[in-house]
């Protein structure tokens, strides 16, 4: 049976990278005592594929790994047992069976994500730094340039940007994710900062990821679902 598990990610948990996330989420696993499927050979591993990890200083509430189980046990009970042994900081959200036609490994499912974003204390470039995001973001193009370790290219980033809206404390984002084109928060804030003609100060941004999407609609028009809801409660 094909898991979807959901969790948080809050406090001073945001400082642990994914590695240490995937180590400590296997501990975890068989302190709940889940029965868990293991790949065959000599080195056998769990079964076990996280969508769109998470960088290192971000806090979240919408964070997804997929399982493999034998047998079946309910999702209130394996909520309950992966949250009695979560440390402070990492909270299971929701345990569901994902049906066979729709079990493509959660991470290559990754189509949009939602961020709230916000300046630290003192760190915004302006005072009136919101509305003068909803003025960069109504341009028609945004273009960049991305670097990678061969070379560097122009890229307009504004058609990736799918929603930008102003919230009491800060901004709320939908950008694209997934393994082809991958827009961070950070990345369009960046942006933001050259278009302004203002230094991004290092550490001034404080982000959190709400929730991540698949994509079932079609070339023409985008539908985005979570990934959670892509599974089914199982009683």
């Amino acid at each position: 049976m094909k898991i979807r598990i959901k969790f948080s990610k809050h406090g001073a948990m945001k400082f642990i990278g994914h590695l240490d996330i995937m180590r400590y989420f296997q501990k975890a696993i068989r302190r709940a005592d889940l029965d868990i499927v293991y790949t065959e050979g000599f080195s056998p591993h769990m079964v076990m594929s996280f969508a769109s990890p998470l960088g290192v200083g971000l806090t979240s509430d919408g964070e997804y790994f997929d399982i493999e189980i034998h047998g079946t046990i309910s999702s209130e009970e394996a909520v309950n047992r992966l949250n009695h042994v979560m440390v402070d900081g990492i909270k299971i959200l929701s345990f569901r069976q994902v049906p066979q036609d729709k079990a493509n490994k959660a991470m290559s499912l990754v189509a949009a994500a939602d961020y709230f974003v916000s300046y630290r204390d003192g760190k915004a470039p302006c005072p009136n730094w919101q509305e003068k995001l909803l003025e960069f973001y109504r341009q028609e193009q945004i273009v960049i340039v991305k670097k990678t370790k061969k070379s560097e290219k122009e890229m307009d980033i504004r058609p990736y940007i799918y929603k930008l809206e102003q919230k009491e404390d800060g901004v709320f984002m939908q950008l694209c994710a997934g393994s082809v084109t991958n827009i961070k928060p950070e990345l369009v804030m960046e942006a933001f900062a050259q278009w302004l003609h203002a230094e991004q100060q290092p550490f001034s941004l404080l982000v959190h990821r709400m929730e991540m999407y698949a994509d079932v609609g079609t070339e023409e028009k985008r539908q985005f679902v979570s990934l959670e809801d892509l599974g089914e409660e199982i009683a």
